[in-house]
């Protein structure tokens, strides 16, 4: 096995740490549950999309029921990612001696200030236990909830002795953001788990892009494949180009993007008009079709990145986020079986078919791909 080791990374490779991917929302958030439930010391949850509803009543349930007995928690929420959640139930969680932050209030006044947004999630567990992954607190990942067109994501389950990591991220922009303090107790070291090698990576407007800089380098060594899933692929030029440079040296390059459904149609128009030169070079492009895809996966032979990070240009100006890079076997074997499951439910788009498409999906195209421009051209301005 491969281990990759980048340089100028903001944390270190480490080893010795457990990684298992759940898939689906009833999956993910019952084991989320059941780990607050166990909580002993302190809760850090870290949050972009909440909304009040059936899921997040649960969570405030649970989360209630640990404040009385003892475990400090700390709530990092996003300001306007959390405009869901209702009055109702941000007293609940302030009567339950919960203690919240919400990131960079929303003022239209500073319009441009506004747009800088804290995209990431986790919830971090005594130190013992990180999920982290791309889905929010909100009924339409639950399936139990909304049925069987629930969006489609993925969380990783973590243990080892990278939570001190994913601990550290969380406590640092704590303190930069919120007036309350913020004091976790020392705990006992992480016990021995796994060999299993992984980095947090994080992406800032005013810091390296280092998950778009880590997918650069693997596709520039990769030998065999490269799966991504992204819900929002509108991804930076240069990045469109690898993909396509690697496709012609031979590599399986597959994408695995939004089908009928969407929350933001425009941007899948938009991500269409990318679709003709990659054809053209070979790339694979799958569309799938039972639900919304809002996974973010990105496989390379053996390395995986997981995380809160959209491959949209969008997160380099203005979002916060994180992902979990993994070089293991293991775990990327199980990221491929996922993948493959999905490409078997989703419609494969061919050159024949994408160029006797009709005017008017290409105009929507078109008219998408030139609001995104413009939408650049006015962030760069005011940046």
């Amino acid at each position: 096995m491969h281990i990759t080791r980048f340089k100028k990374y903001r944390f270190p490779v480490r080893d010795n740490n457990h990684f298992k991917l759940l898939v689906d929302g009833d999956v993910f958030f019952n084991k989320m549950l059941d780990a607050i439930n166990q909580a002993q010391h302190y809760i850090l949850l870290e949050q972009y999309l909440v909304k009040s509803g059936r899921l997040t009543n649960r969570f405030i349930q649970q989360l209630s029921k640990a404040a009385q007995r003892g475990v400090a928690i700390y709530l990092l929420l996003d300001d306007y990612g959390a405009n869901g959640l209702l009055q109702t139930d941000r007293r609940r969680l302030e009567a339950a001696g919960i203690l919240s932050c919400f990131f960079n209030p929303v003022h239209f006044k500073r319009f441009f200030h506004s747009l800088f947004r804290n995209h990431r999630k986790s919830l971090i567990i005594d130190g013992q236990f990180v999920f982290v992954g791309g889905a929010g607190l909100a009924d339409e990942f639950s399936q139990q909830v909304t049925g069987p067109m629930a969006w489609h994501d993925v969380m990783l389950e973590i243990q080892g002795s990278i939570i001190q990591d994913w601990t550290q991220l969380f406590v640092q922009t704590w303190q930069k953001h919120s007036p309350l303090p913020i004091t976790l107790p020392t705990l006992s070291d992480q016990p021995h788990v796994d060999r299993q090698v992984g980095r947090l990576l994080t992406s800032s407007p005013f810091a390296r892009q280092e998950i778009n800089q880590a997918l650069i380098k693997q596709l520039r060594r990769s030998q065999h494949r490269v799966w991504i899933t992204s819900p929002y692929f509108v991804a930076p030029r240069k990045i469109r180009r690898l993909l396509r440079q690697t496709a012609r040296r031979g590599v399986d390059v597959r994408l695995l993007l939004p089908g009928p459904f969407s929350d933001h149609t425009w941007i899948s128009h938009a991500a269409r008009r990318h679709y003709m030169r990659m054809l053209k070079d070979k790339i694979r492009i799958f569309e799938y079709q039972p639900r919304f895809i809002h996974a973010k996966m990105q496989l390379c032979d053996d390395w995986v990145s997981i995380g809160s990070s959209n491959l949209d240009r969008w997160n380099q100006h203005w979002n916060l986020d994180a992902n979990q890079a993994i070089s293991d076997a293991g775990v990327a074997d199980n990221v491929a079986a996922l993948f493959k499951q999905d490409f078997d439910l989703s419609k494969e788009i061919t050159w024949q078919e994408w160029q006797q498409r009709p005017w008017l999906t290409r105009f929507r195209e078109d008219l998408s791909g030139q609001f995104i421009l413009w939408l650049e051209r006015l962030v760069h301005r005011h940046r």
